[in-house]
């Protein structure tokens, strides 16, 4: 065994973290939930999510047979919502080609819908104790730094480097403790900003500390602009219920429930005319600022109040829903602050 994983396993036994909620099981249904959540979400956030998700599917069939809104329902506010779709896919894949078993093998694992590599392995080490390396975003920063790798991770040479070097480290044996003091070391002494390095079980041996360096690795992504877009958000009003319509399942907050969007004021007073009459001056919101992967969005929201409804078409993605209910329903975290500020919503 490596000093690197020696040294690392020891620490993990008396300084890493043991009372998360998806410690202690060779379950694959709740490490597989956990590692997917856990894709660029910190542990914090993750934690009640994942309780929800328990409780309300604990299982891989009870999930598999889940309907999608129930599922973005609890997903709502953890972001990117891909992963939520992707869950469930993996769910009903587990189910109909496994019989509702997960696989052991690796490459079945990176089979199912959002497990790439680093995901797999890391399933297969704390679900059936597989040896696999595991190269999330904290692994990344603690592999840079320690071999001192220059460049950005994402470029395609630095991360075969940093797949070489994760390789190479791994022990022949208690690969659970070596695999979760990875994580623990990179998400609590090896972090992107002030690491403790006084701290640090593999210090010695460090290059970028050695150097005092640490600062600059690993290599920031490459800076470009990113673009900027807006949008109108209608926010239409009747009686005590909010119009909402359900988003195309892919792209952008795929499947979730919004408000209805134009370009501008006009197009978005002209879409209210469609769906009801009577209606009082319009009324413009603060501003709300939401920030993708690669793009920047500044959302206005448009208050309209009407007297009387205009009939929906039946094959329509639209529905009335009570202001009262709206923190039910499967909304992009934005369009909840939105919601919040009308009167009689239940706060977020």
């Amino acid at each position: 065994m490596s000093d690197f994983a020696a040294r690392l396993i020891a620490w993990q036994v008396t300084h890493g973290r043991h009372d998360l909620p998806w410690q202690g099981t060779r379950d694959p249904y709740r490490i597989w939930l956990s590692e997917v959540m856990l894709q660029q979400t910190q542990v914090a956030t993750v934690v009640p999510y994942f309780e929800r998700f328990l409780a309300r599917f604990p299982t891989v069939a009870e999930f598999a047979a889940a309907d999608e809104n129930d599922v973005l329902r609890l997903w709502s506010g953890l972001g990117y919502y891909s992963r939520a779709r992707n869950l469930h896919a993996a769910a009903r894949h587990v189910v109909a080609v496994h019989d509702g078993v997960f696989p052991r093998e690796r490459h079945a694992l990176e089979a199912l819908p959002g497990v790439g590599r680093s995901t797999a392995a890391a399933i297969a080490a704390f679900a059936y104790g597989e040896r696999g390396a595991i190269l999330d975003g904290n692994v990344k920063r603690v592999l840079a730094r320690h071999f001192a790798i220059p460049g950005w991770p994402g470029m395609p040479q630095v991360e075969r480097e940093l797949w070489t070097r994760a390789d190479s480290l791994l022990p022949d044996s208690a690969i659970e403790s070596y695999t979760q003091a990875l994580m623990d070391l990179g998400a609590t002494l090896c972090r992107g900003r002030a690491p403790l390095c006084a701290l640090c079980p593999v210090k010695a041996t460090c290059a970028a500390h050695a150097t005092g360096s640490v600062a600059a690795y690993p290599a920031p992504r490459p800076r470009r602009a990113l673009p900027q877009r807006s949008t109108v958000m209608l926010v239409l009003v009747h009686e005590d219920d909010v119009l909402l319509e359900k988003r195309p399942p892919t792209g952008v907050w795929g499947g979730l429930w919004c408000l209805p969007e134009a370009e501008d004021g006009r197009g978005a007073l002209a879409l209210a005319a469609r769906f009801a009459s009577g209606l009082g001056p319009p009324r413009r919101l603060a501003k709300v600022a939401h920030g993708f992967t690669h793009f920047a969005l500044d959302i206005h929201p448009l208050l309209a109040r009407a007297e009387r409804r205009l009939p929906l078409l039946a094959e329509a993605p639209l529905a009335w829903t009570p202001i009262t209910r709206v923190r039910d329903e499967a909304l992009p975290a934005p369009v909840r602050r939105i919601l919040a500020v009308l009167p009689g919503a239940v706060a977020p």
